[in-house]
């Protein structure tokens, strides 16, 4: 009897979105999604979650402590469509609207083990100077109806983002190694 060849394998992605720094801002919470390719499904956990708002530390180093826990495990047949995760920043303007302060996208790592990542963050900007003015007269700033867009290459071209964003920090901490990539039987 010939023993069947493992046909999925299973990513176990455990970690937390530890810190970031904005200076100019306070206040601040994030959200997490997952992007993936079609031949992914998740098999446990949570895709999407919404973190505490947090403050400042009264240090000199102001940062914005979330350690906001992620634990999901997907299934595939192939790597390609490798999970990305995607983070939104938001806070308070000074009208006291909820807006976003950062989007920014990396992928899962590829190897066991311990990882910690920093995501470049970045903010939409207003292509003319009326919608600029517009945006700041209403309070609205621009932003993405779907997040998800962030860690997708199409469609955005020509798309103006401030540069210069404060870097958030993502850490991927997986304790048992052997665990985070194993093959079974569908």
């Amino acid at each position: 009897m010939a023993t069947a060849s493992p046909s999925v394998f299973l990513l176990m992605v455990n970690g937390q979105v530890e810190s970031a720094q904005f200076p100019e801002y306070d206040d601040l919470y994030c959200k997490y999604c997952f992007v993936y390719g079609q031949d992914w499904a998740p098999t446990a956990g949570l895709e999407e979650g919404i973190s505490q708002i947090t403050s400042k530390s009264q240090d000199m180093r102001q940062v914005l402590v979330w350690n906001f826990p992620i634990d999901v495990t997907f299934k595939s047949t192939n790597p390609y469509g490798w999970p990305q995760i995607v983070l939104s920043v938001y806070g308070p303007d000074v009208f006291g609207n909820d807006v976003v302060r950062g989007y920014g996208a990396v992928h899962v790592p590829f190897s066991p083990g311990r990882h910690k990542r920093t995501i470049p963050m970045f903010v939409p900007e207003s292509t003319s100077k009326m919608q600029k003015f517009t945006s700041w007269f209403t309070g609205r700033r621009p932003e993405y109806t779907d997040p998800k867009v962030v860690a997708q290459g199409e469609g955005r071209e020509d798309e103006n983002t401030e540069a210069e964003i404060p870097r958030s920090t993502w850490v991927c901490l997986c304790p048992i190694p052997a665990l985070m990539l194993s093959f079974c039987p569908q």
